[in-house]
């Protein structure tokens, strides 16, 4: 499995490493010094930092990124057709992947930076002063590019985070970390979905963190979502098929029987995969993961009330009118954007 993932890294990092288009953009010598480390290395940390990170976030930070719905450079289209891994695909595999190997993964990963880079070139600049930072595998890729920029440009700001993971990510990235009791309102979140409608109504809480990130989304000013393609849906439950709801624990058997009752479908509590027992959130409560019946159409903001005033009940998953604008990152390269209303 080493040498089968080892391949398209080193490929990746040696056009990092090698292209003159990419010099010219930045002018980095870090980036130059970072692909050929990771074009030279063979230890597998460096293999998933050059798939994942090196040779797509660092290089599609270009401010090219101002504007969605096309491939914003030709850079931008170059590296996403070496993370594309359609049918008739331009590869950089030295020799075939073994039986089984799965390389979309580099495609997705291609298309989370592309959604983090737009959010943070398009939403945060020299007049932003506090930023809300979701949780997750999207994430990432705006808490590097946002680092990037302040870096860069000096920029001042202050970041509130959504979870645990959330603040680990500011402090390893040099960030100042900020609260809700300190600064009192946020000017713009960035934060992940599980999946988004066309009315741009969220499902949240995959990773078990939607009460506080729903607590920074309704106190910011703008709410900013990003993900890849896989997240963008018609209509709720074509790619997510439950809403997380975190309750307290001594609630958790008749929150589930109420909800099978009022809204029908079946809950089940979260548990645990690396641990005996249940999952347990950053505030100490449980998760409860309802299935509702998906031949059953839903009113949303309805759904969500009901659930909300359930005794035991902390949050829901359900994001209902709170995005003011998402971000997804395609197969193709490009980043279609969408507000709210299905604009």
């Amino acid at each position: 499995m080493l040498q089968n993932l080892f391949i398209p890294a080193r490929s990746l990092a040696s056009v990092a490493y090698h292209s003159t288009s990419v010099r010219q953009a930045y002018h980095s010598t870090s980036v130059r010094q970072a692909a050929s480390q990771a074009y030279h290395s063979t230890s597998v940390r460096t293999v998933g930092q050059a798939a994942g990170q090196l040779c797509i976030v660092q290089l599609l930070t270009s401010r090219t990124l101002q504007t969605t719905g096309h491939s914003h450079s030709t850079l931008a289209r170059h590296l996403a057709s070496l993370a594309t891994t359609q049918a008739g695909s331009r590869s950089f595999l030295t020799s075939p992947p073994a039986p089984g190997h799965n390389t979309s993964a580099m495609s997705v990963e291609a298309a989370k930076a592309l959604a983090g880079a737009a959010a943070v070139n398009n939403h945060v600049n020299a007049a932003t002063k506090v930023v809300g930072v979701g949780s997750g595998s999207t994430i990432v890729y705006a808490v590097q590019r946002l680092a990037e920029r302040v870096k860069e440009e000096g920029l001042e700001v202050r970041c509130v985070p959504t979870s645990f993971q959330a603040r680990q990510l500011i402090l390893q990235h040099g960030l100042v970390l900020g609260d809700l009791e300190i600064e009192g309102k946020i000017d713009v979140t960035i934060d992940g979905c599980d999946e988004a409608d066309r009315d741009l109504t969220l499902i949240k809480g995959g990773g078990g963190c939607q009460t506080q990130e729903k607590i920074v989304a309704e106190y910011s000013d703008t709410f900013i979502v990003i993900a890849d393609y896989r997240k963008d849906s018609v209509k709720l439950g074509q790619a997510w098929k439950y809403i997380p709801i975190e309750v307290v624990p001594m609630a958790y058997r008749p929150v589930m029987a109420r909800l099978g009752d009022q809204l029908g479908g079946r809950a089940e509590l979260r548990m645990a995969k690396a641990k005996a027992g249940p999952v347990v959130t950053d505030n100490g409560n449980l998760i409860v993961d309802w299935y509702w019946d998906q031949g059953r159409e839903m009113n949303w903001k309805e759904v969500n009330t009901i659930i909300q005033c359930m005794a035991g009940v902390v949050e829901t998953g359900l994001f209902v009118g709170m995005a003011d604008k998402a971000y997804f990152g395609m197969q193709d390269g490009s980043v279609m954007d969408r507000c709210k209303g299905g604009q």
